[in-house]
């Protein structure tokens, strides 16, 4: 089926979920949302409160597959100075401390582009990135950047959307490895959620064309979404809510209020004790 290159962390971490009997917990956070530093206490410490996937989202000015609350957070992270090369440097501390959790970066081509492609690609394979998801390449451009992840061993995580029919999930499978996230809703992240069984029958339908796990994402934000996601998929992933937690945590001026890094791993720890609630597949 998919996965042209070895998966390694993903594998280790997803069989591991499988021998325990649960879904995961994928886990988004925008990096340098609020700041620096902030976010990085934040990512450093997802893993010990149970996130078993982390995406790190790359900020950029026109985030356009992206909720209000995820767009808000690009631009408080860009406005702080965070740029690529720090998102990079944020992977590089996480795994001086974590050698075993998969991270994902998650965004768009533009700053990739301008970067540059082989320039970021060697530099996120040395930083211990494990995989890709960016949103704005299809599979018609994967000569852009999808094949060249996949021969510098980086995943290329593609999205599946309830639009993605039959025909068309071969051509989204075809260089997809590490995991597929189905974008369980249409439209933007963060504002609408799916029904239990809306999404049973399309990660059994996704079953049927790739042996890849399933992570669900869009419009999960309580521990008994997660535990229902988590039942029938490979993982729920969680986003928008945690953003919102971030922005919760800060005062008039936008900055951190004291409390506002173990408020966001106060949550996650909710999130994780209702996927590990849920049973498994």
């Amino acid at each position: 089926m998919s996965g042209p290159v070895d998966s390694g962390r993903f594998s280790r971490r997803f069989a591991a979920l499988e021998a325990e009997g649960r879904g995961g917990l994928i886990t988004f956070v925008t990096a340098g949302d609020p700041d620096y530093e902030t976010s990085r206490e934040i990512v450093l410490g997802l893993p010990e409160a149970g996130a078993d996937v982390i995406e790190l989202g790359m900020p950029f000015t026109d985030p356009m597959a992206d909720g209000p609350s995820v767009q808000a957070a690009s631009l408080r992270a860009l406005a702080t100075g965070m740029k690529l090369a720090k998102v990079l440097q944020m992977v590089r501390d996480f795994r001086a401390t974590d050698d075993d959790t998969p991270i994902v970066l998650m965004g768009y081509y533009n700053p990739i582009y301008s970067y540059g492609v082989d320039k970021f690609l060697a530099e996120a394979r040395e930083s211990g990135v494990d995989g890709l998801i960016i949103v704005d390449l299809p599979p018609e451009e994967d000569e852009e950047l999808c094949l060249p992840a996949l021969k510098a061993g980086l995943n290329f995580i593609r999205l599946a959307t309830p639009t993605t029919d039959d025909q068309r999930l071969p051509a989204v499978l075809a260089n997809t490895s590490g995991f597929v996230y189905y974008v369980s809703v249409m439209g933007i992240t963060g504002t609408k959620s799916a029904t239990g069984d809306a999404v049973k029958t399309a990660v059994e339908r996704l079953r049927r064309h790739t042996d890849l796990p399933i992570g669900v994402g869009f419009g999960i934000k309580t521990p008994d979404n997660a535990r229902e996601v988590a039942s029938v998929a490979n993982a729920a992933v969680v986003g928008s809510a945690i953003v919102d937690r971030i922005v919760g945590g800060l005062d008039d001026d936008g900055r951190p209020k004291p409390g506002l890094t173990a408020g966001v791993l106060d949550y996650v720890r909710e999130l994780a004790a209702g996927v590990r609630g849920g049973g498994g597949k």
